[in-house]
């Protein structure tokens, strides 16, 4: 990595590298029990050397981490980049301060967002395994579909658990509709159980198992139950050991999208290599695209809402993430609770693990 490129952030336990040039969290580690732990994805063909097909734009050549979309996918209002320049144009940073017990660092968008200026946010603090971002969107008119873009790799599968959903749904069309560029596993449109939901070729599946199919590229909306305190996804890794728990607040993220990159991708730069990867996208937002998230949707006709009106003040979008080392990844989590200065996490047979939390962050 060119140190002129990146911003390094630490604090006792952990360390994070922010890319300048996109926004995306470009490295993470954690120190736990004696262990680093590095549970971020980073594209295979960043460090390679390899020339990027022509007019790649920046979020894809530097695919890596966690970052911000601002509209989420396609730009079909105002010309821009998948996901937006928030996840593209370069960020600066503002302000980089150690406070009581930790270090907040704050970046400004070199571009504007609908009129909007945007800022990042992120604290670390000593001892704590997360990660507490903050997006605040200054200004701007219309409205604007928000998504946090987290991405992990698996290297031999792993079990994914959520907060309590109203129900899983598929867009209308897949992600890699043409079998000659890539193949995809589940069936399009369909809203079903997580525990059965319907494959393309006949068939079920059960999605708190990853992955569900080989060489496939899917995605699936999950829309948060109603008065849900807490929204969390936690995804417990075979092969690393591990837990990475994502945190939201569900009434301003209403819906968590997976994108399941699992060897579906046979054009450049993916070349069937992107394998393993699950993307935890906590949004405000339809899968469509930014026009069909300012309109009537498949969600908001059920009463979930897909964009942020940026005329009516500021608009501030938070996210926590964090990551522990797990003996038995092979124990469902039956739930997430924040509590004073901790966060418990309890799987399906009765244990339990705390962890150092910022509890207020999310409240």
């Amino acid at each position: 990595m060119r140190q002129d490129e990146h911003h390094e952030i630490e604090v006792a336990g952990v360390s994070l590298t922010l890319d300048l040039t996109n926004g995306h969290i470009a490295s993470l580690e954690v120190e736990q029990d004696g262990r680093v732990l590095t549970p971020l994805h980073r594209a295979p063909w960043i460090d390679s050397g390899e020339a990027m097909p022509e007019g790649t734009p920046s979020g894809l050549a530097r695919l890596s981490g966690d970052f911000l979309c601002a509209p989420f996918s396609r730009n079909d209002v105002e010309e821009a980049p998948g996901h937006g320049w928030t996840a593209n144009a370069p960020w600066s940073l503002v302000s980089d301060e150690r406070i009581s017990g930790g270090r907040i660092s704050t970046f400004r968008l070199s571009r504007s967002v609908f009129g909007a200026t945007v800022e990042k946010r992120i604290t670390l603090r000593d001892g704590q395994p997360f990660i507490y971002q903050e997006h605040r969107f200054l200004g701007g008119q219309g409205g604007i579909s928000v998504s946090h873009h987290l991405m992990t790799r698996m290297q031999a599968g792993g079990l994914p658990g959520f907060s309590p959903k109203r129900f899983p749904l598929t867009p209308d069309t897949p992600l890699e509709p043409d079998s000659s560029r890539g193949r995809f596993a589940l069936a399009y449109p369909a809203q079903a159980d997580l525990t059965v939901f319907p494959l393309a070729d006949g068939g079920t599946t059960d999605l708190r198992i990853y992955p569900p199919a080989e060489r496939h590229e899917d995605f699936l909306t999950l829309a948060e139950a109603e008065g849900s305190a807490l929204g969390w996804t936690t995804i417990s890794r075979h092969a690393e050991r591990d837990m990475l728990i994502v945190l939201k607040q569900p009434d301003v993220l209403p819906v968590t999208m997976l994108w399941m990159s699992n060897g579906g991708r046979d054009y450049a730069p993916w070349n069937s290599r992107h394998v393993g990867v699950l993307g935890i996208e906590d949004a405000r937002a339809s899968a469509s695209g930014h026009a069909a998230s300012l309109g009537e949707n498949a969600l908001t006709r059920q009463g979930i809402p897909t964009a942020f009106p940026l005329s009516d003040g500021d608009v501030v979008v938070r996210q926590a993430f964090g990551v522990t080392p797990l003996a038995d990844t092979y124990n469902p989590v039956g739930s997430v609770e924040a509590k004073s200065g901790t966060l418990a996490v309890t799987f399906e047979n009765g244990a339990q693990t705390t962890l150092p939390y910022d509890d207020a962050f999310l409240r």
